[in-house]
């Protein structure tokens, strides 16, 4: 009796083990993560993106216990660290913090080992980061639309600083649904455009807040427009591209994190879900904003959305002005 006990339960406890595995087998999610997740930042440490991850890093651990170790890929705009990722194994266990010059525009304008819908599965948008349309304090122009007048009158001087594709693909969304004239002069930074401008070597730019900011509110700059829906807290005195009179010119930046195709649903799910719940906490939403970043969060599918469409309107901006750009 005590032998026929003895195999039964035996036989059970290797029927539990046996649905136990295929449970697990069913669904990969259930034991993830089990080791260190890398997150990797395709910017040096200390930038805005390496802000953003290391912010979202700490949070995540104290909401999850999981392990989560930055690494700084940085080089070619972002491009590198994509490039790397898109070869990782599709476990969860890599992800790539992606801002908008090396998912969107890098693969329109350079060679990339990657197609970010087809290399990627987007988990998630962190923010987005509004752009300003702005000129010197001393210009004539009080207006987006006294700024095009101005171009067109003005043809032999009207030019644009730009620091990288991501701001030079807006400035020429503007000039093609604006009418506008305007020459490219590239500077290495947004700053350093900010300052071209200040100085009179260039008319105009399309830039981001952190250094516009600081230079609008010591009254060197004017911004005439934000490129958004909405307009911007720390300027809002400033109108949208919409209330300016051009709402096709209706544009911004992200960063956002992306894991390699192929990833399992279940696991992208869970990253999907604790990421989203530690970017829309009030603490992280809040020092999001005071980097001048808007907070998203956002779906899959949504994120994976807003990419195509991004891609289509650049590649139509890119065809239109017949732009290139070196490596």
């Amino acid at each position: 009796m005590a032998t026929r006990w003895g195999l039964r339960a035996s036989l059970a406890l290797l029927t539990l083990g046996l649905t136990a595995g295929v449970a697990s087998a069913q669904d990969p999610a259930a034991s993830f993560p089990n080791k260190p997740i890398r997150m990797v930042v395709g910017f040096a440490a200390g930038g805005g993106n390496d802000i953003f991850a290391r912010l979202i890093q700490n949070e995540l651990q104290k909401r999850t216990g999981w392990t989560v170790v930055i690494e700084n890929k940085p080089g070619a705009g972002g491009r590198l660290s994509a490039e790397q990722v898109a070869r990782e194994p599709a476990d969860g266990y890599t992800i790539l913090v992606g801002a908008s010059g090396a998912m969107v525009i890098g693969p329109l304008i350079y060679k990339t080992e990657y197609d970010t819908l087809k290399s990627f599965t987007p988990v998630t948008m962190i923010g987005d980061f509004p752009l300003f349309l702005a000129v010197a304090a001393d210009h004539p122009a009080k207006t987006a639309k006294d700024l095009v007048a101005w171009t067109k009158a003005n043809v032999g001087k009207a030019n644009y600083a730009t620091s990288s594709p991501a701001f030079t693909l807006p400035s020429e969304l503007f000039k093609l649904r604006s009418g506008a004239n305007g020459t490219a002069i590239p500077y290495k930074s947004s700053a350093e455009s900010i300052l071209g401008v200040i100085s009179g070597n260039a008319a105009m730019t399309v830039v981001d807040p952190p250094p516009l900011v600081s230079q609008v509110q010591g009254g060197k700059m004017r911004a005439l427009a934000v490129l958004a829906k909405e307009r911007f807290p720390d300027l809002p005195d400033v109108p949208t591209m919409t209330e300016s009179g051009f709402p096709d010119v209706n544009v911004s930046l992200f960063s956002g994190f992306f894991v390699p195709a192929g990833t399992p649903k279940a696991i992208v799910d869970k990253l999907h879900k604790e990421l989203n719940a530690v970017i829309m906490n009030s603490e992280v939403t809040g020092k999001l904003r005071g980097m001048a970043v808007v907070p998203r969060g956002s779906g899959t599918d949504e994120f994976s959305r807003i990419i195509a469409d991004e891609q289509k309107l650049w590649a139509e901006v890119i065809k239109a002005g017949n732009l290139k750009f070196a490596n």
